[in-house]
């Protein structure tokens, strides 16, 4: 089995390389947005190539910069496209995707990684010339790099240089082993059973709900004082936070399927998540506020660097039917409980009815 993962390493150019690096991540989104701009005037893709573009970057750059402009064009249409679909009423203003945040991208054969130095061209006195720049690697980091290297992505982040490798793995699955089911949901965000019974409650939902309410209160009184900047630091921060819940709960699942032998983690598919799932009307600000996708997307990576397989389940009845006699029942608050004498948690129930649910047909994770 082949993942690709992305390996994120920091930067240490010097002045003058931090410089350049700004000039060319600048000129690269800048051209993007020329190009996307020049399709979007003819409603086609032109044929465009490196020499047809005026831009103080290699060709090699320039010409991945138009492989992304076509790709921006690209959704756009889709979005023109699903828009006209709509009633006349429901139909908004598709708006040309402008890209902000200075990038630069060079495919694979045109930059290397030795050691600790991360050589690529850029634009310097009219010329391409490649330039040298430490980067600070962790064992962690070195061990993952050693397979086939793909793009590089440079971008800056709270003022530091981020280089982004993109590398193709390969794995193999274990053939051997348990199979564990995985719930998701609010209240308990993840709840994990494996054949056998033995349960594993991930996260605290009470929490999470109290730190996502503090920050959409202090929002709400910095609206009031239009201090729009500081709205944006603090969804920013919240963000930040809820991504490092979901990277902590998905490690944990994942050491508690290879401590217990897990070859298979299936979980439910997420196509109506929003629409299916169990929470109370005051909660419904913090359910479509979440990711569930982001969560099993991690849970589904790392389990992959591991070498166990992920299989999405059709989750329909797996909170109401009965693992024992197959009848469906609603729960009551937490609790599950069946006219034949078989009780559980309710969230415990989903994960352990998913272990034995179908397997969801095509790719259905859109929350």
């Amino acid at each position: 089995m082949k993942i690709q993962i992305t390996v994120k390493v920091k930067l240490e150019p010097t002045k003058e390389q931090s410089v350049q690096l700004l000039t060319t991540t600048r000129e690269y989104i800048r051209l993007v947005n020329q190009i996307v701009s020049d399709y979007v005037f003819v409603d086609s893709y032109l044929k465009y190539t490196s020499k047809d573009v005026v831009a103080d970057l290699p060709s090699a750059v320039k010409n991945q910069a138009i492989r992304d402009a076509k790709s921006v064009f690209s959704k756009y249409k889709k979005n023109v496209f699903d828009n006209s679909k709509l009633a006349p009423e429901k139909q908004k203003e598709v708006k040309v995707p402008v890209l902000k945040k200075p990038v630069a991208i060079w495919n694979n054969q045109n930059y290397s990684l030795k050691g600790n130095i991360l050589s690529f061209p850029v634009w310097i006195d009219g010329k391409s010339k490649r330039i040298s720049v430490k980067v600070i690697l962790t064992d962690y980091q070195q061990n993952r790099l050693t397979g086939k290297r793909g793009s590089l992505r440079i971008t800056q982040k709270a003022g530091k240089y981020i280089a982004q490798i993109a590398v193709d793995l390969s794995m193999e699955h274990q053939q051997t082993g348990a199979v564990m089911g995985v719930d998701l949901g609010l209240k308990i965000p993840a709840v994990a059973v494996i054949e056998g019974g033995k349960t594993k409650f991930l996260g605290n939902g009470r929490q999470n709900k109290f730190v996502k309410r503090k920050h959409r209160s202090i929002r709400r009184k910095l609206g009031k004082l239009k201090k729009l900047s500081a709205i944006r630091k603090r969804h920013d921060k919240e963000q930040r936070w809820m991504k490092d819940q979901d990277h902590k709960m998905s490690r944990q699942l994942v050491n508690f399927a290879k401590e217990n032998g897990v070859a298979t983690i299936r979980l439910e598919k997420l196509s109506g998540i929003r629409q299916t799932a169990r929470t109370s009307r005051k909660n419904e600000k913090n359910l479509h506020s979440w990711s569930f996708y982001r969560l099993a997307s991690f849970i589904e990576y790392k389990a992959r660097l591991e070498g166990i397989k992920i299989e999405f389940v059709d989750p329909k009845h797996t909170s109401q039917k009965c693992p024992i006699c197959g009848q469906l029942n609603k729960a009551k608050d937490r609790k599950y409980k069946c006219k034949c004498g078989f009780q559980t948690h309710r969230d415990r129930l989903g994960a352990s009815n998913i272990i034995t649910a179908p397997v969801a047909d095509g790719n259905s994770r859109s929350a």
